[in-house]
């Protein structure tokens, strides 16, 4: 049996069906599928042209480890938190500017390697301890100065421990000390303890030095420079070294004759008497001659007796001529010690 099945004739697509040209030249467009791909470059260019991503990236900040960030240079007063004190004018060395008391004070602690407050107190601040406590504990906060408290020897009178405080300079003070160049050339500075047992005679070379200077300005002296015995010593064996490599065979008494006369220093039962302080000083032109000769000096050798000085180291002090200074509260117990020879007792003066 035949079936007919009736068949669909194909539909005319919309738009043009016809290529430019004949008509009966005639051809059908087919619509492309939908290309994947395609779809995805144009979603793409969809998200291109939106402006959320047309903005400009923020650029990562880079990490840096953190820099040394130099103290500001202020070149206007900086107050001061304490109202007792004046403002301060910054400096190029630790920030900071010293007042003259201050200065004053690091020039003596630096030439004495060790002075007493009381001292200090009584020369540079008029006895006025306020200023001098405000002054010590700013030098102390910027690491220049460091105080301490030393217990006095003991004597029949004293029935008590007496106790004392001194000042040295720190490393950093003496630095500061040298840079500003307010001492002369030659003058050398001494920061910390060496002889902490001796730190009781030691801080009253400063007492005698005062009493020398007071005579040595009463006749025009100038310029005082302080070498202490540490210097001096220095000098000495150096010296002596010297002569001893270029005579082996020579004396050694004969020697440090030569050595004490090269340095002015007296030459007692063999030894070189070496002093406590030895001050020099320029002295004035006598004539408008001397411009020519140069400068005039001259020096004094001081020494500071104590009571654990024996009567030998006593007698020699006395015959070197030096200008011997003690406490009233050793003067007695030298006294005792030098009974038969009271003439030595004239020449110690009382600090």
């Amino acid at each position: 049996m035949r079936l007919d099945i009736p068949q669909e004739l194909p539909r005319r697509r919309e738009g043009n069906d016809t290529a430019s040209g004949s008509p009966d030249e005639r051809t059908v467009t087919r619509k492309l599928p939908d290309n994947p791909i395609r779809h995805h470059l144009k979603s793409l260019e969809e998200s291109a042209a939106d402006s959320r991503w047309n903005r400009p990236q923020a650029t990562r900040k880079r990490v840096e480890p953190p820099r040394e960030v130099p103290r500001p240079r202020h070149h206007h007063p900086v107050p001061s938190p304490d109202p007792r004190r004046p403002a301060r004018q910054a400096t190029n060395i630790v920030g900071l500017e010293l007042r003259p008391e201050e200065k004053a004070l690091l020039r003596e602690a630096g030439r004495f390697r060790v002075v007493r407050t009381a001292d200090l107190r009584e020369v540079l601040y008029n006895g006025k301890g306020r200023p001098l406590e405000n002054d010590l504990r700013y030098l102390r906060d910027k690491g220049l100065v460091e105080t301490a408290h030393i217990n006095l020897r003991r004597d029949g009178r004293r029935r008590t421990i007496e106790r004392v405080e001194v000042v040295t300079l720190t490393k950093e003070g003496r630095s500061l000390l040298v840079h500003q160049g307010d001492l002369p050339c030659d003058q050398k500075i001494y920061a910390g303890l060496v002889k902490p047992r001796e730190v009781e005679h030691d801080s009253q070379i400063y007492r005698a030095y005062r009493k020398e200077a007071e005579k040595i300005a009463d006749k025009g002296g100038t310029n005082l420079r302080v070498r202490l015995d540490f210097e001096i010593k220095a000098d000495v064996q150096k010296a002596i070294y010297v002569e001893r490599k270029a005579g082996p065979q020579r004396d050694m008494a004969e020697i440090k004759e030569q050595v004490a006369k090269q340095f002015e220093l007296p030459f007692v039962d063999g030894g070189i008497q070496i002093p406590d302080a030895r001050i020099e000083y320029d002295l004035p032109r006598e004539s408008s001659h001397d411009i020519d000769q140069g400068s005039r000096t001259g020096h004094e050798d001081i020494e500071v007796l104590t009571a654990a000085y024996h009567a030998g180291h006593l007698r020699a002090k006395a015959q070197a001529g030096f200008r011997n200074y003690a406490s009233a509260s050793d003067r007695a117990t030298l006294t005792a010690k030098i009974e038969g020879d009271h003439r030595l007792m004239e020449n110690i003066l009382e600090l």
